[in-house]
């Protein structure tokens, strides 16, 4: 389908939601409206902690999903669009659910070669210090979050506990990940081609809520620095765990570099976020697109991905 035709028909935007990152997503809704708006779209926001958000969506012709974290990024809502017959941005119902899980990512990754840190799960009958012997520092997280909710660092049965008990809040499954001692770079996945890599730096502990959202204080490198030869590794790596997964059109890998140069992947994140501080743009503005072209990029490549059959709806 041509860009005329996409934006010929209203084009809801779904953001907000009741998922811990609300507030994230309603920052990235607003990015996309905007957007949308300077292509000339007619926009719908639309907001699923609304009682009536299905009968928003009527006559809509496509929906640009901005939503964050369960129930907007695991397939949930995915699974909602397809029944209702709605094309809808980014990956579909089983590329969203297993990106969310990272224990099954993670599984997944070990089964058929993909570089991923040691991990075990936790739970209340856990041995804490045994895992701790076993791994040594680690960061525990929610299984199923994102946006580094409940995540904390352990180096001690005693913060193992600590951590667990704070990430179980969100729900029940829980990880503990080995500590990779390097720094951080993200690649983010447009059509079948990865973006400039950016590497982090953040005087916090680690690359936490506030670091991603809020302070100003916060580091990117794009490009990363890294040599030709490592970019295209990484991209590759990047690329291999996200078609893994079964994802589509775009999305965001997390990775770790350790001391000896060897890239670990850590999560897929299938929408990633568009705020002021985001990645994603951020890459795309160093390849030759800004905003306006990089949303108007998801939608051309959701509807093409859609009519190969590459999603669900």
């Amino acid at each position: 389908m041509s860009w005329e035709q996409i934006a010929s028909r209203p084009v809801a935007v779904l953001q907000g939601g009741t998922s811990a990152e609300r507030e994230v997503s309603l920052n990235s809704g607003a990015t996309v409206i905007a957007a949308l708006k300077g292509l000339g779209c007619d926009v719908r926001p639309v907001d699923p902690a609304d009682a009536d958000w299905i009968a928003q969506l009527q006559g809509v012709g496509s929906v640009f999903n901005a939503l964050h974290g369960p129930g907007g990024e695991d397939g949930v809502m995915q699974g909602a669009l397809t029944a209702l017959g709605l094309p809808y941005t980014g990956s579909g119902v089983l590329g969203s659910a297993m990106a969310m899980d990272k224990q099954r990512s993670k599984q997944l990754w070990q089964g058929i070669g993909i570089p991923t840190g040691g991990f075990e799960l936790l739970a209340a009958d856990t041995d804490w210090q045994g895992v701790i012997d076993r791994l040594g520092k680690v960061f525990v997280k929610p299984a199923c979050e994102g946006s580094s909710i409940g995540m904390a660092p352990a180096a001690s049965a005693a913060e193992l506990k600590a951590a667990w008990q704070a990430a179980a809040k969100y729900g029940d499954a829980v990880l503990a990940e080995k500590f990779i001692n390097g720094p951080e770079y993200t690649v983010s996945i447009l059509g079948d081609a990865a973006l400039p890599s950016i590497r982090m730096e953040t005087d916090n502990t680690f690359y936490d809520y506030d670091a991603k959202y809020l302070s100003d204080d916060t580091r990117y490198h794009c490009p990363s620095g890294l040599s030709d030869a490592d970019e295209a590794e990484v991209a590759a790596i990047a690329l291999a765990a996200f078609r893994s997964l079964g994802c589509a059109v775009w999305g965001r890998v997390d990775l770790m570099r350790d001391a000896d140069g060897r890239f670990y992947v850590l999560e897929v994140n299938t929408i990633p976020g568009m705020t002021s501080h985001s990645l994603v743009p951020m890459a795309a503005k160093v390849a030759g697109m800004d905003i306006q072209a990089l949303v108007r990029r998801i939608l051309e490549l959701s509807w093409a991905a859609r009519a190969a059959g590459e999603v669900d709806a």
